[in-house]
């Protein structure tokens, strides 16, 4: 491949990845109501498939849940979706993650994450941060099927667990660490 090859995919991948951070809030859920509404429902459907979910959130600080997350690109990726931060059964506030990745990546897919907060130094560091990007500050467990077997309220020590669900679509590469999530103010 020559340069100006390479040029041509970077630039499609970055005008994608563009495209889809910008058209993507537009259609996805916009008021307060609709992300707590969104974020409820996945986190009740994450606790019915993985229930050492639910058995750990019992124990947590704090439930963070982005129920519909948009990830696409070429080479270069973005991603972008809203979600709401529960602490019991309250919402405590709202907020959207974004990223932005370089790599052997193609497609695109959506999915959802929650975040576990099982301290208060974990709860903490998201109150303090401007901007708590994932993989600086608190450690954080992604859980597969694996990890979630084995795994109980007595050998959990992290800060924060990591659930990714409802994966559809095909994108090749999928992290959350990079991550960057921010709060925000939805319409009510």
């Amino acid at each position: 491949m020559n340069a100006t090859e390479h040029f041509a995919r970077i630039w499609f991948g970055l005008t994608l990845a563009a495209l889809l951070i910008v058209a993507y809030p537009a259609s996805g859920a916009d008021t307060a109501a609709e992300i707590e509404r969104e974020s409820r429902a996945a986190l009740e459907k994450l606790y019915r498939e993985v229930p050492t979910a639910g058995v750990l959130a019992k124990n947590a600080r704090a439930v963070m849940v982005f129920p519909d997350i948009v990830k696409g690109g070429l080479i270069i990726a973005g991603q972008y979706g809203k979600g709401a931060l529960f602490e019991g059964d309250a919402v405590k506030a709202f907020y959207r993650t974004t990223a932005v990745s370089y790599g052997l990546q193609a497609g695109a897919q959506t999915f959802g994450y929650a975040l576990l907060l099982m301290n208060d130094a974990a709860l903490k560091h998201l109150d303090r941060s401007e901007g708590w990007e994932l993989g600086v500050g608190p450690s954080v467990v992604v859980v597969n099927e694996g990890i979630a077997k084995n795994l109980t309220t007595t050998t959990a020590r992290d800060d924060v667990y990591a659930f990714v669900f409802g994966q559809e679509g095909l994108m090749l590469g999928l992290g959350i660490q990079g991550s960057k999530i921010t709060r925000i103010q939805p319409e009510k």
